[in-house]
């Protein structure tokens, strides 16, 4: 069993809804095992800013899914929860669902890029990471969560929702 990291994010509809949503789903699949669940945070869009906020969250889970097929189940939930296809990078959508990290591999193939090549740099992955195992080191960069917040120059407001 791998212990991954996913990502999850919203800014159309009913964005707490749709986490939501993506998280019950996930917790339906027989080959994943949710362990933790961060709380939820409105946070600030990056790259394309003329957008609505996000609500984001990380969760963990032990999966037997390899990467790929962890990769496939997630896109099979974006296009459940009704995901259209992107065109604007980092643009609006219902559901996004990135893994970030699975157990300490490093993967670099086409269309799935292991530890997520844009964590490191973004307060609203690195701060409910945190909230889950502020400890937890990068694979690649070798510093903790906790260090790799401390270390960002920029960034982007993220606020904890109750």
């Amino acid at each position: 069993m791998a212990i991954a990291y996913i990502c999850l994010g919203s800014n159309l509809g009913r964005k707490r809804v749709n986490v939501r949503r993506a998280i019950k789903l996930l917790s339906k699949k027989k080959d994943i095992k949710i362990l933790k669940i961060s709380s939820l945070y409105e946070t600030e869009p990056v790259g394309y800013v003329k957008q609505d906020w996000f609500v984001n969250a990380c969760l963990m889970a032990e999966t037997n899914l390899s990467p790929r097929q962890l990769l496939n189940t997630l896109k099979n939930i974006e296009k459940q929860l009704k995901r259209k296809k992107r065109f604007i990078r980092w643009g609006p959508r219902t559901i996004d669902l990135d893994i970030l990290l699975y157990d300490n591999l490093r993967l670099k193939v086409k269309d799935l890029i292991i530890p997520h090549p844009e964590m490191h740099k973004r307060a609203f992955v690195l701060i409910p990471l945190m909230e889950l195992e502020p400890n937890l080191t990068h694979p690649t960069k070798r510093k903790s969560i906790l260090e790799l917040l401390a270390n960002l120059k920029k960034s982007k407001r993220v606020r904890k929702l109750a």
